[in-house]
């Protein structure tokens, strides 16, 4: 979390709070899809992260890209807005949090991947082969895009 958030945390402590976001699905030139295996809760998310006060949703997911994988992302599109209790996740450290995550997906993408200290691995993944152990708040994501692309449930 980014120094608004640690902002907030200082005021309300563990309590549950909305946390709005922006996550990007991003597809390699196979269809892979690009997760990250968190240091936090040792599951699978796709690069994202919170919005920062004053901050355009489209600038949260390009600036969060790039922070999480080293890669600068264009042409970012819409997948979907995803909030309610599904989203509701509370952090190993007991921090609660009601996520509105806006997600977007591109295949324009440059630069090198690189891992920063919030993953311990990231890697493409065929669709049919995504990790087992989603980040919960990311279920929702998931099970939205396998149903896009004719897949099961999680």
């Amino acid at each position: 979390m980014k120094e608004y958030m640690k902002e907030m945390r200082k005021l309300v402590g563990t309590r549950p709070i909305i946390m709005c976001g922006s996550s990007v699905i991003i597809y390699n030139p196979a269809g892979e899809v690009l997760m990250l295996h968190r240091t936090d809760n040792d599951s699978w998310c796709f690069p994202g992260g919170a919005v920062e006060p004053g901050e355009r949703v489209e600038q949260t997911a390009a600036r969060e890209v790039f922070e999480e994988t080293g890669l600068i992302v264009e042409n970012l599109n819409l997948f979907g807005v995803f909030s309610g209790e599904e989203l509701y996740y509370k952090y190993p450290n007991g921090d609660e949090v009601y996520n509105v995550d806006i997600v977007y997906v591109s295949d324009s993408y440059k630069g090198e991947i690189r891992l920063n200290d919030e993953g311990k691995d990231i890697r493409f993944f065929k669709m049919d082969e995504l990790p087992e152990k989603i980040s919960p708040p990311v279920r929702p994501i998931v099970e939205e895009l396998r149903e896009r692309a004719g897949g099961g449930r999680l």
